[in-house]
């Protein structure tokens, strides 16, 4: 009896472990999906690991999604630009940054020619996904619920972005 109680158990928190996996990674996602794409800026799956942390590996190039409140950009408010970690293309102004609550940086605005954007039909929902336009390094996504003049909210994953003050 113990045993079956043992096996139930397992089976229990191996199924929850996997709901919880679903939550922060979309199904079918292979490693460096995002390098599938024709972007000017390419390196090898390799150089990539080699360039990021596994966090910032995870999240550009597996489409992962960091745990909210954990960007130290979430408190970063000097006059700069937040630039795409993986090849520094120009993404957003620091004007454009506001406090959405959410956890994770987000911005109403971005610059020209920085990102590109997908449908994400994950997760049950669609969404756009945003990616770095040199790179198609995996950004986060945008929602119509963000503050005027836009209405837009590009919540993006603070360890996919770097800052440099002006």
């Amino acid at each position: 009896m113990d045993a079956n109680r043992r096996t139930f158990l397992l089976a229990g928190t191996a199924a929850a472990a996997l709901g919880a996996y679903a939550l922060f990674r979309p199904m079918g996602v292979t490693p460096a999906a995002a390098a599938e794409g024709d972007f000017p800026y390419k390196l090898t799956d390799a150089e990539w690991k080699a360039k990021l942390s596994p966090e910032a590996y995870d999240v550009l190039r597996n489409e992962g999604t960091e745990m909210p409140g954990s960007s130290p950009l979430l408190e970063e408010h000097r006059v700069g630009t937040f630039s795409c970690l993986g090849c520094d293309q120009p993404l957003f102004d620091s004007k454009t940054k506001f406090e959405s609550g959410t956890g994770w940086p987000s911005f109403y605005d971005h610059l020209a020619g920085g990102i590109a954007t997908t449908t994400d039909s994950t997760l049950g929902m669609t969404r756009t996904e945003v990616h770095c336009a040199n790179c198609g390094g995996h950004l986060g996504h945008v929602f119509d619920d963000g503050p005027q003049p836009t209405g837009l909210r590009y919540c993006m994953d603070g360890v996919a972005l770097k800052f440099t003050a002006a």
